[in-house]
């Protein structure tokens, strides 16, 4: 790989947290790295959900040495209560969002011969946690598409890697479902309250960043960064029924003490 001087880097949802914290970090090892959002203090407007946009930017900025898919969305709820918005939404952008990123740079990566694609899943991409189950979905599906490319780009020398983190410090945390969404019975419970729920404290972006970062170095395939998100991913992988006991165990509490009455 080249040194961090002489890369260029895009990465998408880079106007907060996560995406914001990986942009800080490459810039401050001297790469060339362009933004991109929907909001916030970026470089370029973008919509991850327009393929059409996306493949317009690539032709403007160029083919990156490393590409960050990392634009993506939470939503919460009971899933008898979710509708096909809700679920449209979380696949557009979660989803539909890597593949695009995957149309519009990976050819130009294979036509070079180089190139790192890293797409941001999560720790719900490697066991899934109630009451959660739309963005569990996608998340699953982002690292499946992730493992399922990368032997076939490695033919073509270019890597490809997946981002599990667990709690991480950034506004999604905060944010209810999108306003233009239809609206559930259950009152709205934000990720930082289920996280409240499992004593969980959100690492911040910036210690994130580094640990991705030097996963992305040694070029590995699944980037678990969390002692949660790892330690439930070995556990899964050790013993499925005890993982299902506890992610039942955990969907009671959840029921109980955040959607019910409290009682």
């Amino acid at each position: 790989m080249k040194p961090d001087a002489d890369r260029t880097v895009l990465v998408t949802g880079a106007g907060a947290g996560i995406g914001a914290a990986l942009a800080a970090r490459l810039r401050s090892s001297g790469a060339d790295v362009v933004t991109t959002d929907l909001a916030g203090d970026v470089d370029h407007r973008l919509d991850v959900r327009d393929l059409d946009g996306f493949r317009a930017l690539v032709a403007e900025v160029g083919v990156p040495d490393l590409l960050f898919l990392n634009a993506g969305v939470s939503m919460g709820g009971p899933t008898h209560e979710l509708g096909r918005a809700h679920w449209d939404h979380l696949i557009d952008v979660n989803l539909n969002g890597v593949v695009n990123g995957v149309l519009a740079v990976y050819p130009g990566m294979v036509e070079r011969g180089s190139g790192h694609i890293v797409a941001t899943a999560s720790g719900a991409g490697l066991v899934a946690p109630p009451f959660v189950t739309p963005y569990a979905a996608t998340k699953h599906a982002v690292v499946g598409l992730a493992l399922g490319l990368r032997p076939e780009a490695a033919l073509h020398g270019v890597r490809v890697s997946v981002l599990c983190p667990g709690a991480v410090e950034t506004p999604i945390l905060d944010r209810l479902p999108a306003e233009h969404l239809p609206a559930t019975s259950t009152r709205p419970v934000t990720a930082r309250a289920y996280l409240s729920l499992l004593g969980q404290k959100p690492m911040a972006a910036d210690r994130f960043a580094t640990a991705a970062l030097e996963g992305v170095a040694r070029n590995r395939a699944i980037i678990t960064v969390g002692a949660s998100s790892r330690t439930l991913w070995y556990l899964n992988r050790l013993s499925p029924a005890l993982v299902d006991r506890i992610t039942t165990s955990l969907a009671r509490r959840v029921d109980r003490e955040l959607l019910g009455d409290g009682t």
